[in-house]
């Protein structure tokens, strides 16, 4: 009997890793999780520790017979006031790093994730498509962008994902604020911002890394990913509230209203991040043939019920 292919990933102990870890395993294929030190808790594929990512050791070998690589490791944009260099030396040089390996080792294909913030900044007034100029505006999206770059000179065929803002159970920063404000029972101002704002749900993440390992050709290019049809941040609310079991509660407050007392409050990151839009236009990995599986408002519905569960509350 053949066997699957071997995939090794890094990144799973992260909030996308561990997810990919589980859906690549229900897909059929053998992982080879490749980590800093022993986790005892995972129970899918097998353990090869690489050390830290900056100074990794045993590549050859965490190499040997795999047939696909997923780099999701790297330090996350939530890690703000990091020197540039660190930025740089985790996820561009690591990654050219862990790419020679592959390549020296036979692996068919690389697949990056990246970030949107390769491509933009945290916020754009026309929508953001494949075939802009990236012009990424700050260290972790240059240094992502970096990545791309160095991968695409080692020679390994490959693909880089630049998701939007991913959500699902779990997920941490920004979003796990607005989820937490959303849970409490009394209404919120947000029923006038209109801005539209792309997201990814887990599902539609893990689809499109599945998708891109199961192309015939190696596209070695980047691909911008998103969920069908960007949200405003009512909509965001509205959707997991319903998830919830519950009313939008929203109220229509101007966002310049609410940008000035977020700026008294010493905000002013999320005062000008908060109205702002970004909407994404995935058209090549679309024209590839992929679909993502679901929408934005099923995905938050679907977040809004998890969290409502019994057994997350208890």
């Amino acid at each position: 009997m053949r066997k699957k292919p071997l995939i090794a990933l890094t990144g799973a102990t992260g909030f996308v890793g561990r997810h990919l870890m589980a859906d690549l395993s229900r897909r059929g294929y053998r992982l080879r999780v490749l980590l800093r030190r022993p986790v005892p808790e995972f129970t899918t594929g097998e353990q090869v520790l690489i050390g830290d990512l900056a100074r990794p050791i045993n590549l050859n070998e965490a190499m040997r017979g795999v047939d696909y690589v997923i780099h999701s490791a790297g330090i996350a944009h939530a890690m703000s006031g990091r020197p540039e260099d660190d930025y740089r030396t985790v996820n561009r040089d690591a990654t050219r790093a862990l790419a020679i390996a592959a390549r020296q080792a036979g692996v068919k294909r690389f697949v990056f994730l990246s970030s949107v913030r390769a491509q933009c900044g945290p916020t754009s007034v026309m929508p953001v498509s494949d075939d802009d100029t990236p012009r990424p505006t700050d260290a972790y999206g240059r240094s992502k962008l970096e990545a791309e770059k160095a991968l695409a000179e080692t020679g390994i065929p490959f693909a880089a994902l630049r998701p939007a803002l991913v959500y699902g159970p779990q997920v941490k920063g920004n979003l796990a604020a607005l989820f937490a404000l959303a849970r409490k029972p009394w209404p919120l101002p947000f029923g006038a911002f209109a801005a539209q704002r792309s997201l990814v749900a887990l599902e539609t993440m893990a689809s499109a890394v599945a998708h891109v390992i199961a192309l015939e050709n190696a596209p070695n290019r980047a691909f911008l990913v998103a969920d069908p049809d960007p949200v405003t941040l009512a909509q965001i609310i509205a959707a997991y509230r319903a998830g919830l079991g519950r009313k939008p509660g929203l109220i229509p407050v101007p966002p310049s209203l609410i940008a000035i007392a977020l700026k008294i409050a010493g905000k002013r990151e999320m005062a000008e991040r908060l109205p702002g839009a970004l909407a994404l236009r995935p058209t090549a990995l679309i024209g590839t043939g992929w679909q993502a599986p679901l929408t934005s408002p099923e995905g938050l519905h679907a977040l809004g019920s998890f969290d409502a569960s019994p057994v997350e509350a208890a």
